[in-house]
């Protein structure tokens, strides 16, 4: 799509009253069951034209665990605010989806992606992702390819979705489902001393230098199985000090990798909501409050949701502005249409890629998930023929829904604490 043309479908949609609603949300989850989860797992489709629905491929498999965590807590909040069963429905197909991520390697390491050698899309994804390495194993009778090179975000992602899950659904079988997934992957780990370990012997990464992230998983490890409470505490006792060493570097540096703040975020939600110890928690927060006074002001509706889950207490700004982001996205392309504002008056550059000041909402860059992408970011997308799950809509909603910052939908009363270890108290006066 020519920028000229892309500037007057964002000017079209902005004129157009929205407002975020369940309606919206809901339509997004079945458009995710209907043909963002082939095999239980999030990938896009690619269509064969811009204004066509011929699914020819798929794509981005390589982040299909992180993206797939991020699902499972969406649908979690939405089955804690509805109570609806399609939604749970889906957070167990998201959750079939994890365990096969971690069980198809055969020892607990996390795939990236997996899928049945026959699946008719195969072929493509594996071209797509043969640089991250294709592996083939049988499983329950059936062969799989799965994909390797796993990276730090797709564990950060997985932990994030199953320790929220955790505590919004009190189903006796997703429960279960939880702690052999997170047993297995924290098995791995701590066998690997945090090194992440391809068949060949080759290391894909490792947490070493990440002490928030070993710790927050752990955290979740504890919360799901009691087995792992000294492991936590052991960690806890000699990498607390140094919780915020890897975020005190990353925010010197607020447009480049930005994914690196919403790994940051989401694995101190769960650190922070876990932690009943208050010399610790205090520790986590001043980690998190660097990493927020970065953020804040960067327009960013799945940040301040989790902020307001952190805080514990509502903020006039912040949650109206969370409101009218969510407004916002509904304006925004489905597909990844092209987007270019470097030549344009509209935005004062500071950077050849980077404008002075967040760009609004229904102008910045189309990608998967639209909260880990730069606001800054002047240039990018594609052919108009990949659609996004929609997953940057749906967890911002279904959280300001459960936090009271958007009103609907009246659930029936009940006890939303789940103590010092579960999520923070629900607030319906906001």
């Amino acid at each position: 799509m020519k920028p000229l043309f892309a500037f007057i479908v964002c000017a079209a949609l902005l004129a157009a009253p929205v407002r975020a609603s369940e309606a919206d949300a809901v339509a997004l989850s079945n458009t995710i069951q209907q043909r963002h989860l082939p095999n239980g797992l999030l990938l896009d489709p690619q269509f064969a034209a811009p204004d066509s629905n011929e699914i020819v491929v798929y794509t981005r498999g390589a982040d299909a665990a992180i993206w797939t965590g991020h699902y499972l807590a969406a649908e979690s909040y939405r089955y804690q605010v509805t109570k609806a069963p399609d939604a749970l429905a889906n957070v167990k197909r998201a959750l079939a989806g994890l365990r096969l991520l971690a069980e198809v390697t055969g020892n607990g390491l996390l795939a990236r992606c997996a899928f049945p050698s026959t699946w008719k899309y195969a072929a493509s994804v594996i071209e797509e992702e043969r640089r991250h390495g294709i592996y083939y194993r049988v499983l329950n009778g059936d062969t799989y390819v799965w994909i390797g090179n796993t990276s730090r975000d797709q564990y950060s992602g997985v932990f994030f979705g199953l320790g929220v899950a955790y505590d919004l659904v009190e189903d006796a079988q997703v429960r279960a489902e939880i702690k052999t997934i997170t047993t297995k992957l924290l098995d791995y780990l701590l066998d690997k001393n945090w090194l992440v370990t391809m068949p060949g012997g080759e290391i894909s990464t490792t947490f070493t230098g990440h002490p928030e992230q070993r710790l927050s998983f752990l955290a979740v490890g504890r919360r799901v199985n009691a087995g792992f409470a000294s492991d936590y505490e052991l960690a806890r006792f000699f990498a607390s000090l140094t919780v915020g060493s890897a975020i005190f570097v990353e925010v010197l540096e607020e447009h480049d990798s930005y994914f690196k703040f919403n790994l940051a975020t989401i694995n101190l939600f769960n650190l922070l909501r876990l932690e009943n110890d208050t010399t610790y928690r205090n520790r986590y927060l001043d980690t998190y409050n660097v990493l927020r006074r970065t953020t804040d002001d960067h327009g960013n509706a799945h940040f301040n949701m989790l902020d307001r889950a952190i805080r514990g207490t509502a903020d006039v700004t912040r949650d109206e502005a969370t409101r009218q982001m969510l407004n916002d996205w509904l304006k925004r392309p489905r597909r990844d249409v092209w987007l270019d504002w470097r030549t344009s008056a509209r935005f004062a550059a500071c950077g050849a890629d980077r404008a002075c000041a967040p760009l609004p909402i229904v102008d910045r860059i189309t990608t998967d998930f639209l909260w880990q992408r730069s606001p800054f970011l002047l240039w990018g997308g594609g052919y108009g023929t990949i659609e996004g799950a929609g997953i940057d809509y749906l967890l911002p909603y279904w959280m300001a829904r459960y936090y009271g910052v958007i009103q609907e939908y009246q659930a029936p009363k009940r006890n939303a604490s789940t103590g010092a270890t579960g999520l923070p108290t629900r607030s319906r006066n906001n």
